[in-house]
């Protein structure tokens, strides 16, 4: 009911329309999230590998031969949402115009992450990691905040970009 008296109210006097640049415009984005998402297929790898090397599995074994397969993929998800989320919620012309080549690295990390999830490839994973890493080094660079590269504290103890945050 109300929803039909709204409608003929705009129809009468034209309400202004508003939007958003996503469903709760909260600001809060970091790519973080689908740094770590990477790491985490890597360490999913090395352990599958390890695993590999065994000659004869136990059924423990081909449980956790699952287990590591699902967790990568399960990762390999997040890398898609957290990247995707930033570059349509955040990215906009002014970054666009700054950064022309986002598109196309975005588009390189969708199908990079396809390619770590398809297979059990340790320098896959390191690619997609590169290419996630130049993904963090441009977003903090919209928002004027340098960077640095680090390893990681845990395995698989790989080179992050992370924010100078003083």
């Amino acid at each position: 009911m109300l929803f039909k008296l709204l409608n003929k109210l705009d129809a009468k006097m034209g309400f202004e329309r508003v939007s958003a640049h996503c469903d709760i415009p909260c600001k809060i984005y970091d790519p973080i999230s689908a740094q770590l998402a990477v790491l985490t297929m890597i360490r999913m790898v090395d352990l599958l590998e390890e695993l590999n090397q065994k000659s004869d599995w136990t059924a423990n074994d081909k449980a956790q031969f699952s287990r590591l397969v699902s967790e990568k993929e399960t990762h390999g998800h997040k890398v898609k949402e957290e990247v995707r989320v930033i570059w349509g919620d955040y990215i906009k012309q002014p970054q666009l115009d700054a950064f022309p080549e986002i598109h196309q690295l975005v588009h390189s990390i969708m199908l990079k992450t396809s390619a770590a999830k398809q297979h059990i490839d340790r320098a896959v994973t390191l690619e997609l990691l590169e290419l996630v890493n130049r993904f963090a080094e441009i977003f903090w660079a919209t928002k004027g905040v340098e960077v640095f590269r680090a390893v990681s504290p845990y395995p698989p103890a790989q080179e992050l970009v992370y924010p100078k945050l003083n």
